[in-house]
């Protein structure tokens, strides 16, 4: 069991490093949420992480690291997408602290089937919802109808780019966090945003706890429309990106 008392004191220590405030009741719900992932990680993959303090560090703190990158304190009835959910991460951490409306996307569906059931539980639907679908096919059926797009650990930058554009809101925001990434990689991404309609808008840096490893928080903003008919075809994003 991940969900005792000292690793709730932890949640809420390791939170408070960076300035996020986590009440006894959202740390139990993360922590819920740990113990459910490493349960169902027994029949369908869902992680290679699953010692308790590996876990807190680098699935519930690395995705709360977002939450400050999000931008205004009232996040009732907006709403968001996280692309490549896998276990639920950062989608259910962001539900758990925040007001959100969420759909948690994976084009696994034996990893969303698992998600569902861990909302259900958690008491986070229907609120949050997790689908089957590509970002690409929600964005022909939900165009424009998102005011954050998140991403963990998911494709290049240019790609993640690509994604958000249809999906957001004008003025929605696309927040990205990667562990390692390359100058050539940012640049490539600033280069897609301008041809989709974004912007860059911020890039912070983090220190994980326990030589957690490094984090960046990469944020975008929609600011017009993309001068490419969006979405293309599923892959084109990965393997005929818009920049090379």
């Amino acid at each position: 069991m991940i969900l005792d008392e000292q690793n709730i004191q932890r949640v809420i220590d390791y939170a408070n490093l960076y300035e996020i405030s986590v009440s006894r009741d959202q740390a139990q719900l993360l922590l819920r949420h740990l113990d459910l992932l490493v349960d169902a990680n027994k029949h369908v993959n869902l992680t290679r992480i699953t010692e308790p303090q590996d876990a807190i560090v680098r699935h519930v703190i690395d995705s709360l690291l977002i939450i400050p990158s999000l931008g205004i304190d009232d996040l009732k009835g907006k709403r968001f997408v996280d692309i490549g959910t896998g276990g639920g991460f950062p989608g259910i951490p962001l539900g758990i602290m925040t007001e959100l409306e969420g759909t948690l996307i994976d084009s696994v569906a034996k990893k969303t089937r698992e998600v569902s059931q861990f909302l259900e539980e958690l008491g986070l639907a229907p609120r949050l919802v997790a689908e089957p679908i590509r970002a690409e096919d929600l964005a022909k059926q939900s165009p424009q109808s998102y005011d954050y797009v998140v991403a963990r650990a998911v494709a290049q930058l240019g790609a993640l780019i690509e994604y958000a554009a249809p999906l957001l809101k004008m003025h929605g925001h696309l927040v990205v966090s990667k562990a390692n990434i390359s100058d050539d990689e940012v640049l490539v991404g600033k280069q897609t945003a301008r041809i989709v309609g974004l912007r860059d808008v911020s890039r912070e840096t983090y220190e994980l706890p326990e030589n957690g490893g490094h984090r960046e928080i990469i944020v975008f903003e929609k600011c017009g429309q993309s001068n490419v008919k969006l979405p293309r075809t599923n892959g084109a994003a990965v393997h005929k990106p818009l920049v090379s």
